[in-house]
């Protein structure tokens, strides 16, 4: 692959004018099947194509050799591309925005923190405490509302390890701002009176409240072993990293306590529901794990939950089929060729992965939930990137399976259940459209039928 000025741009069409193919996009994106947009075009022009999409000149890529050189690419070749209207929402600090050393440093220090055996300890403790108050308090005679139940685990779990909030009155406070905050992220990025994107440009509590906690912990003295991501950004010694820079990049942390991580644990239990072989094998696998540590009289500890392989594989099938992430975009700094495109200066390049892991080409059967494909697969190809990759890949991976291991380890070993009906939305997020409601059994109760 080399970069230079040539003049071949991948087949496809540019659609109407202003508008492009923003229409048919978003109609597909609402679908159960939101990847018919990209299968349609690519059979058509190939895996890599040309389109306009929200404004934008783009070349979408279902290819994986070019989606690795694209997530692979320092700054001076490609840098993130969000509407402008999201860029001012996130904070022009954002690490989703930031580009060059400045990026690389602040990734490098929170993944190696994220890395850390310390928050490791800490996250499974939490994990381990929040889910047993939360399933302590659910009730046989209604609905469990599985979608609630693990935002508000995850979203605890994950505020703790950024500055160290215990849950309570502050907790849910913080949790409510948030809340607003996001509705205009995850919605159409439309600015105007009444959107939920304007909405939530006007509401600024949630930033002045963590600029107060960063400028009282600097104030009060800073802790050389770090307690929370806040700590860690603060002990940096190159003076780049601002009190507005840490808030915006601690807001920006926050959003997979409320999305990701929560639609990972909540669509792995649609998939068992609808899978009873996995069901049975997964629960299996953590009750004799849980004999085991009961019969030693110890706590199961973080490597416990990621040595449990059936319970590994459910978790990738759910990443592969829920693909919570779709796909990430990117701006071009220069004309690039890579296997023969162009992809031109300014110009969009949307990688695509959601039609990747539903390829036939790459998997059996990929509308089929079936974790024991992974039992032979290997994890780090190409054709599997449910957390992106290249210098932008979610420091976060490795505790998103921790956390999703634990509900797992704790659901299926203390109840049966019933999975009410329910359908995936995949757009402008991936989530729940009736919150995933179940009726459960304490596992010692009678089988529900």
């Amino acid at each position: 692959m080399r970069i230079k000025h040539i003049n071949q741009l991948p087949l496809g069409t540019l659609g109407w004018p202003f508008i492009g193919e923003t229409i048919e996009f978003v109609s597909c994106a609402y679908s159960d099947r939101p990847e018919s947009f990209m299968d349609k075009r690519s059979h058509l022009y190939g895996k890599v194509f040309k389109s306009h999409i929200f404004g934008s000149h783009t070349i979408v890529s279902v290819d994986t050799d070019v989606n690795k050189f694209i997530l692979q690419s320092d700054a001076k070749v490609f840098v993130p591309s969000y509407p402008k209207s999201l860029t001012k929402l996130m904070g022009e600090f954002s690490i989703l925005l930031i580009n060059g050393s400045l990026q690389r440093r602040i990734h490098g220090l929170v993944g190696a923190f994220y890395k850390s055996q310390q928050l490791k300890a800490q996250i499974t403790r939490d994990m381990q405490e929040y889910v047993q108050e939360s399933m302590a308090n659910w009730r046989e005679d209604q609905p469990i509302y599985i979608q609630d139940e693990t935002k508000n685990i995850a979203f605890q779990v994950l505020v703790k390890a950024l500055i160290s909030l215990n849950p309570g009155e502050e907790m849910e406070l913080l949790m409510k701002q948030f809340q607003e905050f996001i509705s205009g992220l995850m919605s159409l990025p439309i600015n105007l009176p009444g959107t939920k994107l304007y909405q939530s440009l006007q509401a600024s509590p949630l930033i002045r409240c963590l600029q107060r906690t960063i400028q009282f912990r600097r104030n009060s003295g800073i802790s050389r072993v770090p307690k929370d991501v806040v700590d860690v950004l603060l002990n940096d010694t190159s003076e780049l990293l601002t009190d507005d820079l840490i808030a915006d990049n601690i807001i920006d942390m926050m959003i997979p306590g409320e999305d990701s991580v929560p639609v990972l644990m909540t669509l792995a239990i649609k998939y068992l529901s609808e899978c009873p072989a996995a069901l049975q094998q997964i629960t299996e696998e953590n009750v004799k794990l849980k004999k085991l540590k009961d019969q030693l009289g110890e706590p199961l500890s973080w490597s416990d939950y990621l040595s449990l392989p059936f319970t590994q594989t459910v978790i990738m099938e759910t990443l592969r089929m829920g693909n919570i992430i779709t796909g990430v975009m990117r701006k071009a700094m220069k004309d690039v060729e890579i296997k023969g495109y162009l992809i031109p200066k300014g110009w969009c390049a949307f990688v695509y992965f959601r039609s990747v892991h539903l390829d036939d080409k790459n998997y059996d059967r990929p509308y089929q939930f079936n974790p024991w494909r992974w039992q032979d697969k290997d994890m780090s190809s190409c054709n599997f990137t449910p957390f992106g990759g290249g210098q932008r890949l979610c420091p976060g991976l490795e505790l998103a399976r921790l956390e999703a291991s634990i509900f797992l380890h704790h659901f299926v070993t203390q109840f049966r259940w019933y999975a009410k009906e329910d359908t995936i939305v995949n757009f402008p997020t991936v989530r729940m459209k009736r919150r995933m409601p179940i009726l459960v059994r304490r596992s010692w109760n009678v089988e529900l039928p």
